[in-house]
């Protein structure tokens, strides 16, 4: 499951969506839930594990 959730960009990035949009949207500012929509690098520390979810990653 965790190859739908990222999407890996034409240099080899790979990029996650943000957490906290699911719900409990009114306690959150208009430019927290805007900022919250883009999406995020996966840092260098958690790619190492990502790489071994995702069979097709190289």
């Amino acid at each position: 499951g965790t190859y739908k959730r990222l999407k890996i960009t034409g240099s080899g990035k790979v990029m996650r969506g943000r957490p906290g949009t699911s719900h409990l949207a009114p306690g959150k500012t208009q430019k927290r839930i805007r900022h919250l929509r883009k999406e995020a690098t996966v840092s260098a520390a958690d790619l190492k594990r990502i790489k071994k979810q995702v069979a097709s990653y190289k």
